[in-house]
């Protein structure tokens, strides 16, 4: 009985270890790459201006993310942190160059009468240092909200985030 406890033992023993590592196995291609705008995708800390000069809120946390269509679009995003935006944008992979016209700002109440148009838009590769000395990307462009009756303009200049602590605000 010893016999076949210990065969059984084996064998059972060989099925969990053969399914183990055949289930590792993904088949094909496991990359699934990247979308069209995925190198523009991250966390940016942004200083918001006003076309007088005055500071309005500085280092925001926002997010660039792409959009699940992967046609060249991607979500300018405060999580509510700085003048409440949440609009997507048109990218050109090519040049960094991003705009929106008349897009609809989700965070500021998501009706059809709140739009932002963004121009200027640019992310610049290793175009700024953060507060900790690092060498990282830069993102500027001005953002006009549809309900700002007086014509302003809010500029939008900052960094990406890097994740070290001695880049946090």
């Amino acid at each position: 009985m010893n016999i076949v406890k210990n065969n059984f033992i084996k064998v059972l023993f060989s099925i969990f270890l053969i399914t183990s590592l055949a289930s590792c196995d993904e088949g094909g291609d496991p990359d699934p790459g990247m979308t069209t705008t995925g190198n523009f995708a991250g966390d940016w800390f942004i200083t918001l201006t006003d076309t007088d000069g005055h500071v309005l809120v500085e280092h925001a946390l926002h997010s660039t993310y792409n959009t699940a269509a992967n046609d060249n679009t991607m979500w300018l995003d405060d999580f509510e942190n700085g003048y409440y935006i949440k609009s997507k944008i048109f990218m050109n992979p090519a040049t960094g160059q991003f705009f929106a016209n008349d897009a609809l700002n989700i965070h500021d109440g998501g009706t059809d009468d709140s739009t932002v148009t963004i121009t200027e838009g640019q992310i610049i590769k290793n175009g700024a240092i953060s507060k900790g000395g690092h060498v990282v990307d830069k993102i500027t462009c001005r953002i006009h909200y549809s309900y700002d009756a007086d014509g302003y303009d809010i500029i939008y200049e900052g960094h990406k985030r890097t994740g070290f602590l001695e880049d946090e605000y």
